[in-house]
């Protein structure tokens, strides 16, 4: 059986992954590939826990579950303004693009 432990460094080395991507990089779809990762670190967080409590829930999955829509859901809006972006400003570079000012 492995420790709880490991799956908490998973976890936060995969949280670390995805917090870099989204300071580091400037492409917009690399962003959203960073919050993807850190939400599937969440998801690992709720799983583990789940698995390793004394009480008997499913708490932790119906949570990982929730996730899992407000992820499609996030993906689904996400790249739908990252291609209205490109359409529009022909570039996906996240600083170069300023909407608001036309």
């Amino acid at each position: 059986m492995v420790p709880h432990s490991w799956y908490l460094i998973l976890a936060a080395a995969l949280f670390s992954v995805g917090m870099f991507g989204v300071l580091a990089r400037r492409n917009a779809v690399a962003i959203l590939l960073g919050v993807e990762l850190m939400l599937n670190a969440v998801n690992i967080n709720l799983v583990s826990f789940w698995r390793y409590s004394d009480v008997f829930s499913m708490s932790g999955q119906v949570f990982s579950i929730i996730v899992f829509a407000v992820t499609a859901a996030e993906v689904s809006v996400g790249l739908a303004l990252v291609i209205s972006m490109y359409r529009r400003r022909n570039t996906v570079i996240a600083n170069d693009v300023d909407m608001l000012k036309f």
